[in-house]
């Protein structure tokens, strides 16, 4: 199997590119932005912009790949807010950037993952929290609406045009190497930087009451593997846990991981303008279509992005 990841310099691309090649024993390449120093071993990378339809193009007819796993986006939740227009640039034309320049090579048929986002089913009905890919969909942030915009171009292209397209509402993922604009990796880094005596004592956080559900990244990249395998085209996958856990006991493990006496103290800038207050995936769909289970425990996965947190301030 030869597989594309376009995306690959981000957190979640160097750990797909990782299992791809270390796991599964696949020729895998992937894209980077210029300003990526990425390095994984086995598997070559090429900048791309992904807004460039003509370099998309000319990358697809030099590798080929049997599988391309679409992650390249703006995901940033509240970076969304403040540029709609360049997450949209990015999230939507990027993507039809990709299904396009698929089309326009003469009898190339890959399998494709188009990576979403939970955040799609948005505002959920009173007394609901647990979501199935068949939940409406109300999105309440502009990176969501993007995100339901390409999964339904993904949709509308498997049946017009009888691609192997699949479809991803990836859940929060979180582990070591993630940027500190979420928030498992913003607390960690917080704490790490407290006990390191760079950071006062005092912590400043959004809305702890919200609850989410939080899978390992090295999970959910097992998931998209299985997905490019077993998947059905045309179909829209849930990747999570399947269970919510509130932001305030993830802080509440972190804090007590740590070690350290700290103040906890909420920060307006922090607040969303529309807040969901729980989700959960029901990951059934998946499940019965590739077998995949999460293994990592969150404790783990909070361990390790503290202690990668505190490598980096030595």
């Amino acid at each position: 199997m030869k597989a594309l990841i376009i995306g690959g310099g981000g957190f979640v691309g160097r750990y797909l590119a990782e299992h791809l090649v270390q796991d599964c024993g696949w020729e895998t390449f992937l894209t980077k932005l210029p300003k990526e120093n990425v390095e994984v071993e086995g598997c070559e990378a090429y900048n791309l912009d992904i807004l460039d339809k003509d370099a998309v193009e000319a990358l697809l007819v030099r590798l080929k790949p049997d599988a391309i796993l679409h992650l390249a986006a703006q995901s940033s939740v509240a970076y969304s807010w403040k540029n709609p227009q360049l997450t949209a640039d990015i999230n939507i034309h990027g993507c039809l950037n990709v299904l396009d320049a698929v089309r326009s090579v003469p009898g190339y048929a890959p399998k494709i993952l188009l990576i979403g986002s939970g955040e799609e089913y948005g505002v959920l009905p009173e007394n609901t929290s647990l979501v199935s890919e068949t939940t409406p969909v109300h999105p309440a942030n502009p990176y969501a609406i993007t995100k339901l915009a390409q999964n339904l171009f993904g949709e509308l292209y498997a049946k017009a045009y009888d691609m192997h397209i699949m479809m991803v509402r990836a859940f929060n993922h979180i582990g070591p190497g993630q940027l500190p604009q979420f928030v498992v990796s913003d607390f960690c880094k917080q704490v790490a930087e407290i006990s390191a005596g760079v950071r006062e004592p005092v912590m400043r956080v959004g809305n702890l009451t919200a609850a989410r559900d939080f899978t390992d990244v090295r999970d959910v990249v097992r998931a998209y593997s299985l997905l490019i395998e077993h998947g059905r085209s045309g179909e829209v996958y849930n990747v999570g846990s399947g269970r919510a856990i509130s932001i305030q006991e993830i802080l509440d493990r972190i804090i007590a991981h740590s070690g350290a006496d700290i103040t906890v103290e909420v920060d307006p800038a922090k607040l969303r303008p529309v807040e969901v207050p729980v989700i959960r995936a029901d990951i059934s769909k998946l499940q019965a279509d590739t077998g995949w289970q999460p293994e990592i425990p969150l404790e783990q996965t909070i361990a390790e992005t503290l202690d990668d947190w505190k490598n980096k301030l030595k």
